[in-house]
């Protein structure tokens, strides 16, 4: 296993879903550490993946593989001749067809794939979304490494998202267990930060909504947050490191959306950034706990959740979602027409 710049040279690595938000940050990580990666995507020539393209070091040290989760040909194909995979394709949604065959039969063709094609070790990005949804854990209980999703409570509140991670992670963990395969997990809670992709995504949409006046109040809840680049590096920090095994939390902190709202206001004033709680009759929801210790031994400095949420918006903006606040010029011509 590499564990500086210099082992790095000749490796080659595939990452799954390599056009997606994490994935492609850890595409650009890799290619600057001067790792060879074989990025699976479903069409190749889709502009959506242009943006891997003008990473540093990609018409270099990229392929780009046309692979599907489902078709274990396909990704067979991609991980031959890999030294590592990093597992990071996966639906996100809470349609439960769409959600939990995929991911489930994904991680399962990986793994399997990985055995047969003798890879070092696979990193498997997982979610919070399996580990927290517990209506048992009590309220001073720290979420860590040991806490898993509770998969009646998930089919009952129709959550299949948290469904589906959960039960593709086990099935990871039972099929490397099987076939003798070095796995390594990495559960983000939800990412933020800049995009490298033109679309926004399922994690972004939840600060963009608040921006564009499309959400009037916030909802009475609690949300952990983490960094894009963090959460890349830790997938390259579990990778390189010989003695990461398990799981690994990636989490900065947790935040109500009553305090999000406020920080966003606060950079971002010029937005319809809503002031209202949907609902105030309850108490306000507070946050669990948790621990980033394990991920932070190996050497990760989290990036502040402030700085996770003004990145998020300047990137929004830079991209084109979002408009730019007016300049000073024009701020001056509205005051005296």
């Amino acid at each position: 296993m590499p564990v500086d710049g210099a082992a790095v040279s000749g490796q080659i690595v595939c990452v799954t879903g390599a056009g997606g938000f994490i994935a492609s940050w850890l595409v650009k990580l890799l290619l600057e550490k001067g790792y060879t990666v074989k990025g699976t995507v479903r069409k190749p020539d889709d502009p959506k993946n242009a943006h891997l393209w003008e990473l540093d070091g990609a018409k270099e040290r990229l392929i780009l593989c046309k692979a599907d989760l489902l078709d274990y040909e396909s990704l067979l194909s991609a991980i031959q001749g890999c030294d590592g995979v990093f597992h990071t394709a996966s639906p996100v949604t809470d349609d439960p067809e769409q959600m939990v065959e995929p991911a489930v039969n994904g991680a399962r063709n990986v793994i399997k794939a990985a055995a047969e094609a003798k890879v070092r070790r696979v990193v498997f990005t997982s979610s919070v979304g399996a580990v927290y949804m517990d209506p048992n854990r009590s309220p001073d209980k720290v979420v860590d490494e040991t806490c898993w999703s509770d998969l009646e409570f998930c089919k009952n509140t129709k959550n299949w998202y948290c469904y589906g991670k959960t039960v593709a992670e086990q099935v990871a963990w039972d099929e490397a267990e099987q076939r003798g395969v070095d796995l390594v997990v990495v559960t983000p809670v939800l990412v933020l930060g800049p995009l490298l992709q033109l679309t926004v995504n399922a994690s972004t949409i939840h600060i963009f909504k608040y921006l564009t006046g499309s959400a009037k109040t916030y909802a009475n809840s609690v949300q952990a947050y983490v960094h894009v680049r963090d959460v890349a590096l830790a997938h390259v920090l579990v990778y390189e490191t010989p003695s990461a095994s398990g799981r690994y939390l990636c989490a900065e902190s947790i935040l109500h959306r009553g305090e999000v709202v406020d920080i966003l206001a606060k950079f971002f004033p010029e937005y319809p950034i809503p002031t209202k709680c949907s609902d105030e009759t309850r108490p306000r929801a507070k946050p669990y706990k948790f621990t980033n210790q394990k991920m932070r031994d190996l050497g990760l400095e989290f990036t502040p959740v402030m700085q996770c949420l003004y990145d998020t918006v300047k990137s929004l903006q830079e991209k084109g979602h979002l408009p730019l606040p007016p300049q000073p010029d024009e701020i001056s011509l509205q005051i005296h027409p």
